[in-house]
């Protein structure tokens, strides 16, 4: 057991301890604030005070885990050994306050603070400090936690095993279009049919109504993903969007009986979760109608969730998730680059920083979305195929979770995603390689 000694201790210090040696480092640790039981103890001990303590590693703590408000940071960051890090200190052991700083990038407390969003609302990727400072694509928290997990090895007691998790792959998989042609109804049908009429995107026009006659549909991938997926032995989760139609809701009815049948062959097999529409975003009663929709076609409680457009605030979003019941949440991450919003490859349990409380709720934070490789950073196949490995990578030397973010119509071979569909298939082999 490591033995943390600290003479004040806060809400904030206590999740942050828990994440870290828990959640990561899978071992038990005790917080004392009596110094002579600190120096008596003879196994490890970690010093988190300003005060000299022979025998112990030190962390020099900076003020924020012991504020009670949400402030603006003048944040500089440094280097350490090759890693970025800030809240630098004096320390020798550690040279900035790992708790501290681990604590900003988890709570997301950034997001907290006045930022400039995106025309859905969204804070993205260049605005963070991770984005700005060069460590988006990495699990710094991780890799600072690996690096002390290795110091403390280095102090020679017996019994602390560094780093004992394992790797571990959760594939995710968003419907916001079931199908690109069937099951829209006339209405919806025509209208598209005039739209590409319009464009003399004759192509459209003919693959529509070729698949109306009875040819599969290019965003039937379904049969596809459930052989891959068995091929390699994982467990997908498939968040579906139950919203009303609207600008940036566009799935099918909720009334159209071979979208519930789908729903319902697809919760029999596999976990479906709830992927809250657009507009539901700002109208919690909307999302309790979809909440209830869902669970009622698929006759399973709904636990999962993941925002349509990943639209996120901190201030509300997860708090609404809560009343709802939702008990984990795969919307974190940004939608405009990959990487590691909250600095981490670790799920965890999210931090409310308005009523400064650690809730029920579990964030699994994702790292690779299709969208974001194809249509925001425009990479050819071959570049997303580097990226995913890269990430992949970083993911596997920290023992850390890896989640992915695919669509059922990115899978198509259609339209825009004409060549993409090898990809998903190369990431499973980059995932499951020797």
């Amino acid at each position: 057991m490591i033995l943390l000694f600290t003479p004040r201790t806060s809400v904030r210090l206590d999740y942050i301890l828990k994440f870290i040696f828990k959640d990561i480092l899978g071992t038990e640790f005790k917080v004392v604030a009596d110094k002579d039981e600190f120096i008596s103890y003879t196994s490890l001990k970690i010093n988190y005070s300003n005060e000299n303590i022979e025998n112990s590693l030190q962390i020099i703590p900076t003020d924020l885990l012991f504020e009670k408000s949400i402030l603006q940071k003048k944040i500089t960051v440094g280097n350490w050994e090759g890693q970025k890090i800030f809240f630098e200190t004096s320390g020798i052991d550690i040279p900035f306050d790992l708790f501290a700083a681990s604590f900003y990038l988890i709570s997301r407390y950034e997001e907290y603070l006045p930022f400039s969003a995106d025309q859905h609302g969204r804070f993205e990727a260049n605005q963070s400090l991770a984005g700005q400072n060069g460590f988006l694509y990495d699990p710094i928290v991780d890799q600072w936690v690996c690096k002390l997990s290795k110091i403390l090895k280095k102090q020679g007691f017996t019994g602390f095993e560094a780093y004992a998790r394992e790797f571990k792959y959760i594939p995710t998989i968003d419907v916001d279009n079931a199908y690109a042609y069937l099951y829209k109804g006339t209405v919806r049908t025509i209208g598209a049919t005039m739209r590409d009429l319009f464009k003399l995107d004759i192509d459209e026009n003919i693959k529509r109504f070729q698949t109306l006659k009875g040819e599969k549909d290019p965003y039937d991938t379904y049969g596809y993903l459930n052989t891959l997926h068995k091929k390699y032995g994982v467990d997908p989760i498939w968040f579906f969007l139950v919203g009303n139609y609207s600008t940036y809701d566009k799935n099918l009815p909720t009334d159209s009986e071979a979208f519930q049948e789908l729903i319902k062959e697809i919760s029999e097999k596999a976990e479906v979760g709830i992927h809250p529409s657009y507009e539901s975003n700002t109208d919690f009663d909307q999302l309790k109608n979809e909440f209830t929709y869902l669970s009622g076609i698929s006759k399973k409680p709904i636990t999962k969730s993941r925002q349509h457009y990943l639209k996120l605030l901190f201030t509300e979003t997860y708090q609404n998730l809560i009343k709802l019941g939702i008990k984990e949440d795969y919307t974190l991450g940004y939608g405009s680059d990959i990487g590691f919003r909250a600095g981490t490859c670790t799920p965890f349990n999210f931090y409310d920083l308005l009523n400064e409380k650690e809730t029920g709720l579990k964030i699994y934070p994702f790292q690779i979305m299709d969208v974001t490789l194809h249509e925001y950073l425009k990479l050819s196949v071959d570049e997303a195929i580097e990226k995913i490995r890269d990430i992949i990578t970083k993911v596997k030397e920290v023992k850390g979770t890896f989640i992915s973010l695919w669509h059922n119509e990115s899978l198509s071979d259609h339209g825009h995603w004409k060549g993409w569909e090898p990809v998903y298939k190369k990431m499973l082999e980059i995932i499951f390689e020797k």
